[in-house]
């Protein structure tokens, strides 16, 4: 029973490292897109009589993925060059002594690396759904203000997440 709860409680802690990481930045992306793709908005369902529907979801879900995908891949091109531009260096680590230490490589993993992704993701799809929802709707300075502030705050979060997994992974590989 005890491997049994440990294996569903690992599978959802993954599981949750892989939500905050991709599909909560790829949903800000996705609800900028929907401004102009009347398709994506219908996903989100609409105000009022319409609720979204279990399509919606699924489709929301599948967008928010490949959205969150897209910008990993962004936030690598430019986020994670600017980090190692600005001071934060990869440590060169040790992966022959991983294998009687994956348990614990995974951990910091999901409790530093997963964090970083979804702070340096959303220092790309805050600025993303922002510029696709102004595009629209016009711009407002609030906003603006709101989405500069996060983007900041995720930027600096970003860079001591990465950080605190750089040293931490060092410490466990190092030779």
């Amino acid at each position: 029973m005890y491997k049994y709860h440990s294996q569903v409680k690992s599978i959802q802690n993954q599981n949750f490292g892989l939500v905050i990481a991709y599909l909560l930045p790829g949903l800000i992306t996705l609800w900028g897109i929907s401004f102009h793709a009347l398709v994506v908005a219908n996903w989100f369902g609409s105000p009022g009589a319409d609720a979204p529907t279990v399509g919606g979801f699924l489709y929301v879900t599948l967008g928010s993925l490949s959205a969150g995908m897209t910008l990993s891949t962004l936030r690598w091109l430019v986020i994670d060059r600017v980090h190692h531009w600005t001071g934060i260096r990869q440590p060169p680590w040790d992966f022959s002594r991983l294998s009687d230490r994956t348990e614990a490589f995974q951990t910091l993993i999901e409790i530093h690396y997963r964090y970083y992704q979804f702070y340096a993701n959303c220092c790309v799809s805050i600025p993303t759904g922002a510029v696709l929802h102004w595009s629209a709707v016009g711009f407002h300075v609030g906003e603006f203000v709101g989405a500069v502030a996060l983007t900041v705050l995720f930027f600096v979060a970003s860079r001591d997440t990465l950080q605190k997994y750089y040293l931490r992974v060092e410490g466990l590989l190092s030779g």
